[in-house]
């Protein structure tokens, strides 16, 4: 195949939403069809003894959330499909925001009896801020939930998005039937089952007689005006409009009993873009261009916890990506050649001897790349859009077995290169603090530093609002800032000056005395 060829072949996308509305299992469904597992797990059941796929986590098993991006790739007929399994909990937001610079498209997943939730407005703005093209599934059609009208009215106003359903319910909760297919005008009825695919009845237009046959006289009449109600209110599909990020096609069904999937992924796969140009600070990549280029969008330490391995995920954004080929550091400036590239089934991974724009490859690691770093055939290229956001809750971290100190600075230094969170070093007392946007993630560091470095840790708490970047074009200024302020000075991992502000008060009291210090609260600048 021609690179054009194999680029219009893939389809790379996130799925997002809020904790517990069915992402992850969703993922195992596709999966499924992709014929990538033969059995789906469960997130978290006492009946299926497989766990999920994507989390593959040690910690993800127990708690039953996702709590890192994970990546699998597989074919789909003709198509090379990559979906990135994102957390939804909003203490791991960032690692979120981070992966949605890598893909092409978005399928959101909502809750029937839910609706719309606070982590999903957010995900939907860094999304409208890019034009990525959304898909949304409105997942447990099979529980009691709300009226899909009423869903549908929310999905606008909510996400601010238009809307066009692609597939209708019939009934939902314990009178569930089925669901029609406006896409493909077929009808699927539901039989709930975990593991195997619903049947299909093929219909030639709505007045088929096979409709009341399957579902009922008055189930069949009510769909029949539905659907009417539909085609009067919403606008035929424009799939331009789709792609520009106007409009979001949305699906009905339920992921756990594999209803509703396939329609999702036979759509998806016909409408959703192939990777798309980039924009990096020099110019516009295309992604058919000769040179090869990618950026590193995740680290994740410790994938393999017998070798204690680092892997850099880095997704191909044009050109060619060959095995033990020399490729350009940008930061360094060294070229690299790499004999063991990987692609991913989450945990599971397979030697790759060449990818193409849009593939996500596992790179390892051994201290060379951060988050937001360049790989190209040589040009000097820098890739925009992979901020750290300024962390909102801080405690001192202090190590509790003087004899695993090494282990300890090992595995903070490689859980920071992740990006789960960020270090500081206080310059008044020389105390490592660590900031993080949640709570929860204190927790997964003290967890996966003990399991994973078999370093103990134990965190002290310090009141602080804000963590701001600070810098200024007068150094006279700058001096006298950090000398006044000198019991809240701190640097980063990168040796940049830090403001540790313990109160909103505090905060504006210094941007007003110091109009010549410029405060930044994502180290972005």
């Amino acid at each position: 195949m021609s690179l054009t060829e194999e680029i219009a072949r893939r389809r790379t996308f996130a799925i997002i939403s809020h904790p517990d509305a069915g992402k992850t299992t969703l993922t195992e469904k596709l999966l499924l069809f992709g014929g990538a597992i033969h059995i789906a797990g469960a997130v978290k059941s006492n009946k299926i003894k497989k766990t999920a796929t994507s989390d593959w986590m040690e910690i993800e098993k127990q708690r039953g959330i996702s709590v890192a991006t994970s990546v699998m790739g597989f074919n789909y007929g003709d198509y090379k499909i990559n979906i990135l399994d994102t957390p939804g909990h909003q203490d791991f937001a960032e690692d979120t925001y981070r992966t949605l610079t890598a893909v092409d498209s978005v399928i959101i997943v909502v809750d029937v009896a839910k609706g719309v939730e606070q982590q999903t407005r957010k995900l939907m703005e860094v999304c409208r801020m890019r034009n990525t093209p959304v898909i949304i599934f409105v997942n447990k059609l099979d529980r009691e939930g709300r009226d899909p009208f009423e869903i549908l009215d929310e999905l606008e106003s909510e996400l601010k998005i238009k809307v066009r359903p692609l597939s209708w319910p019939i009934n939902i909760g314990a009178k569930f039937k089925g669901v029609y297919n406006i896409y493909e005008h077929s009808l699927d009825l539901f039989t709930p089952n975990k593991q195997k695919v619903s049947e299909r009845v093929e219909i030639s237009s709505l007045d088929d007689p096979r409709i009341d046959e399957s579902v009922g006289e008055t189930d069949a009449a009510k769909l029949r005006e539905d659907l009417e109600l539909i085609e009067g209110v919403y606008p035929e599909f424009d799939e331009q409009a789709y792609l520009a990020g106007e409009v979001a096609p949305v699906f009905f069904g339920s992921a756990l009993n594999t209803f509703g999937v396939k329609e999702l992924l036979d759509c998806f796969v016909r409408i959703a873009p192939s990777p798309r140009p980039v924009t990096t600070e020099e110019r516009v990549v295309n992604p058919d261009e000769e040179g090869f280029s990618g950026f590193v969008f995740k680290i994740h330490a410790n994938m393999d916890p017998n070798h204690r391995s680092c892997i850099a995920f880095v997704k191909i954004c044009s050109g060619k990506f060959e095995r033990n080929a020399g490729y350009k550091h940008v930061r360094s400036g060294k070229v690299m050649k790499f004999a063991a590239p990987t692609a991913f089934m989450a945990q599971k991974k397979s030697i790759v001897d060449e990818a193409y724009p849009g593939d996500i490859v596992g790179i390892p690691d051994t201290g060379n790349f951060k988050i937001g770093d360049t790989l190209t055939s040589g040009e000097l290229l820098h890739f925009k859009g992979l901020p750290s956001f300024s962390p909102e809750m801080f405690k001192y971290i202090e190590n509790t077995d003087p004899m695993k100190s090494k282990q300890l600075e090992k595995g903070i230094q490689q859980l920071m290169d992740e990006g789960v969170a960020q270090l500081f070093i206080n310059q008044f007392n020389g105390r490592k603090l660590i900031g993080t946007v949640g709570q929860l993630q204190f927790e997964v560091i003290q967890y996966r530093l003990l399991h994973e470095y078999g370093a103990q840790c134990r965190w002290e708490p310090i009141s602080l609002y804000k963590a701001c970047w600070i810098e200024s074009d007068d150094a006279e200024a700058l001096a006298a800032f950090k000398k006044r302020k000198h019991q809240f000075m701190a640097v980063d991992r990168e040796g940049r000056d830090v403001f540790l502000a313990d109160s909103g008060y505090v905060l504006t009291m210094a941007q007003q005395d110091f109009p010549k210090i410029r405060f930044h609260f994502s180290s972005e600048f």
